[in-house]
C-alpha cells in the first residue's frame, strides 16, 4: 500500500567517527543478491482478492490463523490462480497442508509460471508419499526429479518452487528434494492446485531470482504449524520450522556503496575508496542499492532520515559487510534523552527514520538513540537479524500507514525512555496506525521499561510468531515515578480502544513485571496458539476485553490465573488439568532461548519448557 504523503530528498547524518575496518564482502541473502518481492498473501485480511479460481469450493478460513482453504476432495482439478502474466524467472512458495485425498492419483501443490491452463511448472505432494517436481507442458507432464517423502494429512508442509530459464528446483521445508531442466515453459502467474483432494494454503510468497542458489536451512517464511484439539485431547504432533535469516555469501551485489570508519565522503564508495558516513551513502544511492558498512562503531550527531523509495525489483539495503560487527551509535544525536515530560520532534525519531518504502536493514546493532529505528508511514520493509539495545525510546517502532513490513530475527533490549518515566519504551512497537500484511518472527524482546511488544492503537492485524519476550517492565534504571507497564507481548489497546484481530502464536513470554500475553482492553478477535506464559508476575493470558480464539497454549506457575471474559479457549493447559508445575515440562532453563542466535540468525532450538506428557502444547523453538 502506497501512502499519500508527499516524496522528499533523503537529509543526511553528520560525519562518522573512524575506527579500524575489518573483513571480505558483502552479506547478501541466501536466495538472491536482490531478491524482490513480486505477490503476498497471508489471507490475514479475511478475503482472497487478486485470486481467481477454477474447480473447486475455496474459501478463507481459520486454523491457528486465516488460510485459504479448498474443501471438496472429490474435484478434480481445483485451481486458483494470482499474479501477472508477464512474470518469467521467480520462486513461488506457500504453506501447504493436505487435508484429505479422494480417489485415483491424488496431489496437492503449487505451481509457476502458468501462462495457460495446461502449460507451467509444478511441485507436488502425492498421497503416495512422494514429493515431486514436474514441467507440465500443453497437458504432458515431465518429472522433472522426485524424492520419498512421508505425506500426512493435518500437517503443513512449506513448498517452494524456484524456475530460472529452463532450470527447476523444488524445496520441502527449507530442503532442496529434487531439481533439473526441461523445456522453458511460457511466463506466467501462480497457482495453488488439489486434484481429487482437499488442503489448506497459507503464506503465499513470490519473489524474483538472483544468481545466489538457496542454502537448505529452512526459509525465512516457514511458520510453525498449528492444530486445534479438543479439551481434554493430547494435542497431536506437527513441526515447528525454525526462523531463519539469509546467510553471508562470497559475492558482492554490482550496484555497492561501501562505507568505512577509514573512509571519505569524497571517494567513490568502492572496497578500495570507501566512504565515510552512512548519511552520504543514503545520498548517493539509487533504487537497487546495497549500502554495506564495515566493521565498528559509527558516531553520530545528527540521524540518518530517509524519504526516497525503491521498487519491489529494485530495493534499497543497509547492511554490515560479509557479516562484519557494525554498530551505530546514537549518543550524540539530540533527545538522549528528552527532557522528562518533553517530546521529540517525528524527524528526530530514530537513528535511522525512515518515511519510505522498499529497504532492507540487516545486521547492524543500533545503541543509544531516540528510537533506533523509527519507520512511519513505510511499506514492503524488511529489518533482518537486528540488535536495538539501550536506547532512550523503542528498539524499533513501525508507526503510521503501513502495510507488508518484515521483522526478522530481531533483537532488542533494554530500552528505556526517561522522559515518559519508562511507559513507552518497548522493545519492538507496530502502534498507531494501519496497514496489513505485518509480520513480526523470531524476535527476543527483553528487559525493556515498558512492554516487550507493543500494537496499542494499530488497527489492522499483525502476524507474530516463534518469538520470545522476558524480563520487561522492571525499573533497571531507577527512573524516577517509574510508569513502566511490564508485558510480554501487548496484543492492542487505546484510548478508546479499537477492534484489532492479531494473530500471535509459537512464542514464548516468562519473567515480565506484570502479563505474559494482554489483549490490553482491544474488543477484537486475536488468534492466540500454541504459545507459553511462564513465571509473569499477573496472569499469563489475559484476554477478557476480546472474543479472541486460545488453543494449544500453556501457562505455568504465573502470579494469576488466565483471564477470558468472552474468548473462548479449547486445548490449552488449563482445559486439559487444573493444576501445572514445572515438573510437567522438560526444562525450566532459560540459558539457550536467551543466548547466542544460530549462525543463521535464527534462535537455538531447546526442551525449555515444553510439557513432556504432551509434546504439541505450548510453544517449541
Amino acid at each position: 500500500m502506497k501512502s499519500a504523503r508527499s516524496r522528499r530528498l533523503v537529509r543526511v547524518a553528520a560525519p562518522l567517527a573512524a575506527l579500524a575496518a575489518l573483513g571480505a564482502v558483502a552479506l547478501v541473502t541466501a536466495t538472491s543478491a536482490n531478491a524482490a518481492t513480486l505477490f503476498s498473501d497471508t489471507f490475514e485480511d479475511g478475503n482472497a482478492d487478486g485470486w481467481s479460481k477454477s474447480g473447486g469450493t475455496w474459501a478463507v478460513g481459520t486454523d491457528g490463523s486465516r488460510v485459504y482453504t479448498q474443501s471438496n476432495s472429490g474435484s478434480e482439478l481445483a485451481r486458483v490462480f494470482a499474479g501477472q502474466t508477464s512474470w518469467t524467472d521467480y520462486a513461488a512458495q506457500a504453506r501447504v497442508k493436505p487435508l484429505a485425498f479422494g480417489a485415483a492419483t491424488r496431489y496437492v501443490g503449487v505451481a509457476a509460471r502458468s501462462g495457460s491452463s495446461s502449460s507451467f511448472d509444478r511441485l507436488v505432494l502425492t498421497d503416495a508419499n512422494r514429493v515431486e517436481l514436474q514441467a507440465v507442458r500443453s497437458g504432458t507432464v515431465t518429472v522433472i526429479g522426485s524424492a520419498a517423502l512421508t505425506v500426512s494429512t493435518g500437517t503443513w508442509y512449506t513448498l517452494r518452487i524456484e524456475a530460472q530459464g529452463s532450470a527447476l528446483r523444488g524445496y520441502v521445508n527449507g530442503t532442496l528434494v529434487a531439481s533439473g531442466s526441461g523445456s522453458q515453459a511460457s511466463q506466467g502467474r501462480i497457482v495453488l492446485q488439489t486434484f481429487h483432494a482437499s488442503a489448506s494454503f497459507d503464506d503465499v510468497l513470490v519473489e524474483t531470482l538472483g544468481t545466489t542458489t538457496p542454502t537448505s536451512a529452512a526459509l525465512t517464511t516457514t511458520r510453525p504449524a498449528t492444530t486445534t484439539v479438543g479439551p481434554t485431547s493430547a494435542a497431536p504432533t506437527t513441526s515447528r520450522a525454525p526462523v531463519t535469516s539469509a546467510a553471508p555469501t562470497s559475492s558482492t551485489p554490482a550496484n555497492t556503496l561501501i562505507v568505512a570508519t577509514n573512509g571519505n565522503d569524497a571517494n567513490a564508495g568502492t572496497l578500495s575508496a570507501p566512504l565515510a558516513t552512512l548519511g552520504r551513502a543514503v545520498t548517493l544511492a539509487t533504487a537497487g542499492t546495497t549500502i554495506a558498512l564495515r566493521a565498528g562503531t559509527y558516531q553520530f550527531s545528527a540521524n540518518v532520515q530517509i524519504y526516497k523509495d525503491g521498487t519491489s525489483a529494485n530495493p534499497y539495503t543497509i547492511t554490515s559487510y560479509n557479516g562484519e560487527k557494525v554498530i551505530l551509535d546514537g549518543e550524540n544525536l539530540p533527545y538522549t534523552p528528552a527532557a522528562t515530560g518533553g517530546s521529540i520532534p517525528n524527524a528526530d525519531r530514530g537513528l535511522l527514520h525512515i518515511e519510505a518504502d522498499y529497504w532492507r536493514v540487516r545486521n547492524v546493532e543500533i545503541v543509544h538513540a531516540p528510537y533506533a529505528i523509527f519507520c512511519r508511514d513505510c511499506n514492503n520493509n524488511i529489518f533482518d537479524r537486528l540488535t536495538t539495545r539501550d536506547n532512550y525510546e523503542s528498539g524499533l517502532q513501525i508507526q503510521g500507514a503501513a502495510s507488508n513490513n518484515q521483522v526478522l530475527n530481531l533483537d532488542s533490549y533494554g530500552n528505556r525512555d526517561p522522559r515518559k518515566n519508562g511507559e513507552s519504551a518497548d522493545g519492538l512497537a507496530i502502534k498507531e496506525g494501519s496497514g496489513t500484511g505485518n509480520v513480526v518472527r523470531g524476535a527476543r524482546l527483553w528487559n525493556n521499561s515498558d512492554d516487550g511488544f507493543d500494537a496499542w492503537l494499530f488497527t489492522s492485524p499483525i502476524l507474530i510468531e516463534s518469538s520470545a519476550a522476558w524480563g520487561n517492565g522492571f525499573n533497571r534504571w531507577s527512573l524516577p515515578n517509574y510508569v513502566g507497564d511490564g508485558n510480554g507481548f501487548k496484543m492492542g489497546g487505546g484510548d478508546p480502544d479499537p477492534p484489532a484481530n492479531h494473530t500471535i502464536r509459537n512464542s514464548f513470554a516468562f519473567d515480565n513485571a506484570v502479563g505474559g500475553f494482554i489483549d490490553n482492553g482491544n474488543p477484537g478477535t486475536v488468534t492466540v496458539a500454541f504459545n507459553t506464559a511462564f513465571r509473569n508476575g499477573d496472569g499469563g493470558f489475559k484476554f477478557g476485553s476480546s472474543t479472541s480464539v486460545l488453543t494449544n497454549n500453556l501457562a505455568l506457575t504465573n502470579g494469576a490465573g488466565v483471564t477470558l471474559g468472552s474468548s473462548s479457549a479449547s486445548g490449552n493447559s488449563w482445559n486439559i488439568k487444573s493444576s501445572w508445575s514445572t515438573a510437567d515440562v522438560a526444562s525450566t532453563d532459560t540459558s539457550v532461548i536467551t543466548g547466542a542466535r544460530n549462525s543463521d540468525g535464527s534462535i537455538r532450538p531447546s526442551s525449555f519448557l515444553r510439557p513432556v506428557a504432551y509434546p504439541n502444547l505450548g510453544a517449541q523453538i
